[in-house]
């Protein structure tokens, strides 16, 4: 049988992940914290499974070098990959948050600027609102931006909120609650409909 080939992002999604698979049975002997193997197999051999960054897994499961893949819902959002969502995790949760300074106001009139790694969901949300806005793509310590003056602003993703309290932000508005979910590579869904259906299922168990 072919294999099943599965993507998760590296970082917290992995281990979360990882928790979830073995809840469903699907043990991988190889896999452990400290591992820096890219590649490994499940103990039965029917899944291969890839880690991948987070930016990178919705590509490598829209061209087809993964079949399914688990990452959050606000990589879906801002990447906006043509594939199949078929289940939330319900683990990972966040919250995509605007923060900024306590008491800060900002008007319509203004054109903002914001500091995010999530341009395409800021541009959107704010484009509903009528706000102008330039956004600066940024890639991590996304909070130092409106400390040095870069940004009004800053949009991303919080859990607990204790980096913004620890920086004297706040959170100033709520965009939309994320998680993670399973996606899946339209041509491997049909052409390994069985596998993974099967695999979405094992999955479901555990979450019913």
């Amino acid at each position: 049988m072919e294999y099943l080939t599965l993507a998760i992002a590296t970082g917290r999604t992995s281990k979360r992940a990882m928790t979830f698979l073995e809840a469903a049975g699907i043990e991988f002997p190889d896999y452990h914290k400290q591992s820096r193997k890219l590649v490994i197999y499940d103990k039965e051999k029917r899944i291969k499974l890839i880690f991948a960054k987070t930016a990178d897994l919705a590509t490598y499961v829209e061209k087809g070098a993964a079949d399914v893949g688990i990452v959050g819902k606000d990589t879906i959002m801002e990447e906006k990959p043509d594939v199949y969502e078929l289940l939330d995790f319900g683990f990972g949760k966040c919250t995509l948050i605007v923060a900024g300074f306590p008491e800060q106001h900002i008007g319509l009139d203004k054109k903002l600027t914001i500091a995010t790694k999530y341009p395409t969901i800021t541009e959107a949300f704010y484009m509903e609102k009528g706000q102008r806005v330039e956004t600066i793509k940024l890639n991590g310590s996304i909070e130092l931006a409106p400390l040095i003056g870069l940004s009004d602003v800053i949009v991303d993703i919080v859990e607990t909120g204790t980096t913004l309290k620890q920086n004297g932000l706040v959170i100033l508005d709520e965009i939309v609650e994320v998680s993670a979910r399973l996606i899946v590579n339209k041509a491997s869904y049909a052409t390994k409909t069985d596998q993974i259906q099967g695999f979405i299922n094992d999955l479901k168990a555990v979450l019913e």
